[in-house]
């Protein structure tokens, strides 16, 4: 069930024995890892993390038109936020809907506490089916950057239908983190052993950690959310494909922008994204740290125009009858 660090249970020694059990971080290969279920997440919280997830949203927003969501609102009451991470997403949406209460979920309390009253936070694993909210409470519920988070995402969007209203949404905004290309400058994956680029053998090793956990946890999710929302059942699917260059390499000004930030972004994500996983298949600390050294030059070698797709997957809940 939700809760906050702050969340009372009859008196102060229980109230601070649930503190601790949600913020006595674990602390591993200089990393923290999140308290509450702990496990779960494979990656980061610390602020290392948080910067970059900060970074992450500015680039998510630069790719999207400055768009935070490409639902269709119309006067939303309620809106959550799966996996709100620094809660920047919930945030900056509390300014554009005032009258709405935007709720953030997370397995760590890592959110700012001092937020627009219209923004709360609550440490909640949403892998659990039982949402502390009842049936048809939402009009939109937002999810972004879940890779290797849920073992079946498709569970998690037939959960997240039952809370939402009659003709409310659900939106999923996900990177492929496989690097693709237009031109023929991208080397191709080598199935058989390395690759002439890294980055195919990193999102290669990415996936067999999360083919090798238990239950396994996908790691490449953005290219089936729209055919999963429609096996729910949600209708009026929407997917928007937004192409992120890996680096500076564009010549358009904006597009190197933006580029530029996905690099920041990568360089940044390629430790915080490898240790756990790649430690569970095996490989040593020295044999990462050498490998993620290739990893970053292929993401920095402007010579490849690769990029990525970002996905915007929106869908809709039957209103009642409809067919």
């Amino acid at each position: 069930m939700p809760m906050t660090p702050d969340d009372t249970s009859g008196d102060d020694g229980d109230t601070q024995s649930l503190t601790h059990s949600i913020t006595d971080y674990p602390f591993e290969h200089g990393r923290r890892y999140h308290k509450y279920h702990e496990g779960l997440y494979p990656y980061p919280n610390d602020e290392q993390e948080l910067d970059r997830l900060n970074v992450q949203h500015y680039l998510y927003k630069m790719a999207n038109e400055d768009r935070l969501f490409f639902s269709p609102l119309t006067d939303p009451k309620k809106i959550l936020d799966v996996g709100t991470g620094t809660g920047i997403w919930a945030i900056e949406m509390a300014a554009l809907f005032p009258e709405a209460t935007i709720t953030g979920t997370d397995l760590s309390p890592v959110q700012p506490n001092e937020v627009p009253e219209n923004v709360h936070f609550l440490v909640d694993d949403a892998t659990e089916e039982d949402w502390m909210w009842g049936p048809d409470h939402f009009d939109l519920v937002h999810l972004a950057n879940m890779g290797g988070s849920f073992s079946c995402p498709i569970d998690i969007m037939r959960t997240a239908s039952i809370r939402i209203k009659p003709g409310g949404y659900l939106e999923w905004h996900e990177i492929d983190p496989r690097p693709t290309c237009d031109d023929d400058t991208l080397p191709p994956v080598n199935p058989d052993g390395y690759s002439e680029y890294p980055l195919h053998d990193w999102v290669d090793l990415n996936e067999q950690a999360g083919k090798a956990r238990d239950p396994p946890r996908p790691f490449r999710i953005a290219h089936q959310l729209a055919r999963w929302m429609k096996e729910v059942g949600y209708v009026d699917v929407q997917e928007r494909i937004t192409k992120i260059p890996m680096n500076a390499w564009p010549n358009d000004p904006q597009l190197k922008e933006v580029g530029s930030c996905a690099e920041t972004i990568w360089t940044e994500a390629l430790a915080a994204y490898s240790y756990k996983p790649f430690l569970s298949l095996g490989l040593s600390k020295a044999e990462i740290e050498v490998f993620l050294v290739s990893v970053r030059n292929s993401v920095r070698n402007q010579r490849v125009h690769a990029y990525n797709n970002l996905h915007t997957v929106t869908g809709r809940k039957r209103q009642r009858g409809e067919q």
